[in-house]
């Protein structure tokens, strides 16, 4: 795909049922925080029914990934997309952690269920959304009804993490850039994949850059990367329903890592693979997403 200023003529041979469903604008909220606000949007339930499915992207992406997928299980649920903290458009905080994600997603359920008298909870989660989402659901075991887990990396005790893939270190360093067009042709997936649907690409592309007065630079915060605490040696304990849907051709869950995770939560989690699917799974199969959401909840 030739790039270009115009995010709607880059996206014009997309498929209609993208189209239409970016189009459904959700309501934007701002979750007030001492250490960093939290952004996220909602998108209401056709029926106004009394079910909020969380969804939480992954390591350094944002919640407009969810934009093309959200609006297409408003008929079973209200939807939130979450930005977490240090990503999108919620604030920077000094120090990072699992925990503190965690928190976050628990705060913002908390208030709709306030507002809004939720009484099903389910939350989906991306790669590093699926640890989010398994940690809120062991911290927290009546409050989440259901857990869906998407490629999300569980190390084994023995994992080498000087070698392995999904080590330490930041995912990139920032950089700026002189111009929009020059960071969008930079963006590429984490881990590097190939994604057919560029124009599901170019979409997130477009909303993960921001100006500021030094030039064009990645929304998140790199320095996150460095100091995020992880679930190193934690093992889920939630006793909720849990499905891991995993990507055939994704590199992090696969060989020995899938393996280990099977072994170890083969008593509390269902298994699918998703065909022709890598890391990415949402992007390279984002129908194939909604429908196994839809059948696995509802």
């Amino acid at each position: 795909m030739e790039i270009t200023n115009n995010l709607q003529d880059d996206i014009i041979n997309a498929p209609s049922w993208f189209k239409e469903a970016i189009g459904k604008l959700p309501s934007n909220h701002i979750l007030e925080n001492t250490l960093g606000d939290v952004s996220y949007s909602k998108w209401n339930s056709e029926d106004n029914n009394e079910n909020l499915i969380i969804l939480i992207h992954g390591t350094g992406a944002h919640k407009k990934w969810w934009d093309p997928i959200a609006p297409q299980l408003t008929k079973e649920s209200n939807v939130i997309a979450v930005d977490l903290p240090g990503m999108g458009e919620s604030g920077f905080r000094e120090k990072y952690s699992i925990k503190d994600f965690g928190d976050a997603i628990v705060e913002i359920i908390e208030k709709e269920k306030a507002e809004r008298g939720f009484k099903k909870i389910y939350l989906v989660g991306h790669s590093l959304g699926g640890q989010v989402a398994g940690y809120v659901a062991s911290e927290n075991q009546d409050l989440v009804t259901s857990l869906i887990l998407i490629d999300t990396f569980i190390r084994p005790p023995d994992y080498d993490y000087e070698s392995g893939t999904g080590g330490g270190g930041p995912l990139r360093m920032i950089k700026h850039y002189p111009d929009k067009l020059s960071i969008l042709n930079r963006f590429r997936l984490m881990p590097q994949q190939k994604c057919a649907n560029d124009w599901f690409m170019r979409y997130i592309a477009e909303h993960s850059v921001k100006e500021t007065s030094e030039g064009w630079r990645w929304r998140f915060d790199d320095l996150m990367f460095k100091a995020l605490e992880r679930l190193f040696g934690y093992k889920f304990s939630f006793t909720c329903p849990a499905l891991f849907v995993h990507g055939e051709q994704s590199l992090l869950t696969s060989g020995k890592i899938l393996e280990h995770i099977i072994n170890t939560y083969s008593d509390s989690m269902d298994f699918i693979g998703v065909p022709d699917a890598a890391h990415h799974v949402p992007l390279d199969k984002p129908l194939e997403i909604v429908a196994i959401i839809k059948k696995r909840l509802f």
